[in-house]
């Protein structure tokens, strides 16, 4: 990584108490507590302080347009101070600038663009192969689902669903500004996508936002216990369908990366821990990820599997970057559990396609029995009809009558015309 980003932003203790404990202040007392389980006195003060500290600005270069030297070259030239992140083969950070960086000809272009290195990792850790089918469950704005499509080379097909039809709007920009050509935006709810035997999963889930308080200082005051419990529920049924749709059937095996930009232990190790109790072919990995601490294996006295260890934080007054957190799970094959999940679920289906298509063939009767009754019915004629029957005989009859008188006509005219010649 960069040596500016990387390094730690750790002030001198005596200092950061003084900032970390008139800021403490603007936190509320569920998150002050839950900070200071996780961190010693001094710790705390320092991850306080950094979390209401802008980050760095960073950006991804854009592999299936351009180099990334290529684009630092340009950059430079445009007046931006930048240098690339070391750990990142796309990576680069920007310090200052004199133009807007959002706006210039090569961001427009789609040759790169603003992504925080933490939401780099996670595609990182997924490691999408070519030709590949992946799922990016909660995609908006499209940050990692462009990253996956370049990490594909836009070779297999990438499925990106949101269920906001406002933030779907930015994924379906971004991924046509980006030159991205195998993947399929959808609008829908990530528990009720119909994706089955995929590759790779990708499920960065909704959260508390106790990593990126630094963009969004209300978290310190709004996300409760209440709160918290709440998305906790969700992300745990997040995750079972995201590892669900994996397949388990390839040598290799198949694998999901669950990520948050959540520092806490109830949205992160509690939630993966719970996966691994629920599916017994659920493995975690080393994701082989550059920079982070390991994740927690005991909190408050509950112990966590050992392999939790695999798993990586990231901390704004350790690492320099919002908080976030990353593991990298492997689907090892199919249970007999699954197997008869899937068969009730096949069972399902397979009874709503024979419902449908008993209410189409009954619709289809209906309509039959209307038509055949529309033949069989007896004509009768109505009002209109003898009116209009009436009408036609009486042009019919004066037509007659014309033709009458014209040859009536015509013959005395013919005669008439005789005679002069005589004459």
């Amino acid at each position: 990584m960069s040596t500016k980003l990387a390094e730690n932003v750790e002030e001198r203790p005596e200092v950061q108490e003084q900032v970390g404990t008139a800021t403490e202040a603007t936190y509320n007392d569920y998150l002050i507590e839950k900070i200071e389980q996780m961190f010693n006195k001094e710790e705390k003060d320092a991850f306080i302080v950094a979390s209401d500290k802008k980050r760095p600005v960073t950006i991804r270069i854009n592999s299936l347009l351009e180099k990334r030297n290529s684009i630092l070259q340009k950059l430079s030239n445009r007046g931006v101070n930048i240098e690339k992140i070391d750990w990142n083969a796309c990576g680069a950070v920007i310090y200052n600038t004199e133009v807007p960086v959002g706006a210039t000809p090569e961001y427009l272009a789609g040759q790169y663009m603003l992504q925080s290195p933490s939401s780099m990792l996670a595609v990182m850790a997924l490691d999408p192969q070519e030709n590949e089918t992946v799922v990016d469950m909660c995609a908006a704005p499209g940050g990692k689902t462009t990253h996956i499509a370049a990490q594909m080379n836009n070779t297999g097909v990438v499925y990106a669903s949101d269920n906001s039809k406002e933030r779907i709007k930015a994924l379906v920009s971004n991924v046509q500004r980006m030159g991205v050509t195998n993947t399929i935006c959808t609008v829908s709810d990530a528990l009720k996508l119909l994706c089955k035997n995929v590759d790779r999963v990708l499920l960065d889930a909704p959260c508390s936002g106790t990593g990126v308080i630094s963009k969004d200082p209300a978290v310190k005051r709004t996300k409760d216990e209440a709160i918290v419990r709440k998305l906790q529920q969700q992300q745990k049924k997040l995750i079972l369908k995201a590892f669900d749709m994996l397949s388990g059937r390839k040598n290799e095996g198949s694998y999901m990366v669950y990520s948050t930009c959540s520092i806490l232990v109830e949205e992160n190790e509690c939630v993966v821990d719970y996966l691994l109790k629920k599916r017994n072919t659920a493995k975690i990995v080393d994701a082989e990820l550059p920079i982070g601490k390991n994740g927690f294996r005991s909190y408050r006295g509950f112990n966590f599997h050992p392999a939790m260890s695999n798993t990586r934080r990231l901390y704004p007054h350790v690492h320099n970057t919002d908080g976030f957190f990353v593991a990298k799970i492997k689907k090892t094959g199919i249970s007999t559990e699954e197997q008869r999940r899937n068969k009730e679920e096949q069972k399902k289906i397979d009874e709503k396609v024979k419902e449908k298509s008993k209410e189409k063939s009954s619709k289809e009767d209906a309509e039959t029995k209307k038509k055949e009754g529309r033949r069989n019915k007896p004509f009768r004629k109505t009002r209109e009809d003898k009116e209009t029957g009436e009408d036609e005989i009486k042009k019919e009859n004066n037509a007659g009558s014309k033709r009458d008188r014209s040859k009536r006509d015509g013959g005395k005219s013919g005669s008439r015309n005789k005679r002069q010649k005589k004459e």
